[in-house]
């Protein structure tokens, strides 16, 4: 290489006036960031605190409202818990029913008696573990508690939507339904 020969010169880029809002935009942009102050330990601290509290107190109460849950099924588990005893007995106080349906009024035989002593006894069981008997004959139709076998044209006696008959009783199982009671109703 000789000194006569040039050495290329960089080019410079040339200072354009239009370019330097963009360079001091990011600058502004750096110096801002420089200048954020981290948050003091014991500020951060607290913040998670605060928000951990509010995580406790959330759960808290949701374990509060899953033991009123389970204590309130746990009462109904308790309050209906002889209701399959109950409805597996209802149809053999119906067949003593209809047995006795069978004998005479006045019969004073010993099957007699013993039939009546054992329909009773049965009945004060299941009578003192809740059940009761659904009123129907000469009342309103219930839907709720009551199903229609079959309907009859209304009369005088028994105007429009009135129970005319009993077919098979119905019981409650203090305020459930145990078996409906199989009626007829009297229809327009």
């Amino acid at each position: 290489m000789s000194n006569d020969e040039e050495i290329p010169q960089e080019d410079t880029p040339e200072h354009h006036d239009d370019e330097t809002p963009e360079f001091e935009d990011v600058a502004e942009q750096i110096d801002l960031a420089e200048h954020v102050e981290p948050l003091d330990p014991l500020e951060e601290a607290t913040q998670r605190a605060e928000k951990a509290e509010k995580e406790i107190a959330y759960k808290e109460a949701e374990i509060q409202n899953v033991r009123k849950r389970l204590m309130a099924e746990k009462s109904t588990l308790i309050q209906y818990g002889g209701m399959g005893l109950a409805r597996r007995m209802i149809p053999i106080l119906n067949d003593v029913d209809r047995a006795l349906q069978q004998v005479e009024e006045g019969d004073e035989s010993p099957v007699a008696q013993g039939l009546r002593l054992l329909r009773n006894k049965l009945w004060r069981e299941l009578e003192s573990d809740g059940i009761k008997a659904i009123e129907a004959k000469g009342l309103a139709f219930d839907p709720s508690k009551m199903e229609a076998i079959t309907t009859l044209p209304a009369s005088e006696q028994f105007p429009a939507g009135l129970v005319i008959d009993v077919l098979e009783p119905g019981y409650m199982y203090k305020e459930r339904v145990l078996s409906a009671a199989r009626v007829v109703v009297a229809t327009e």
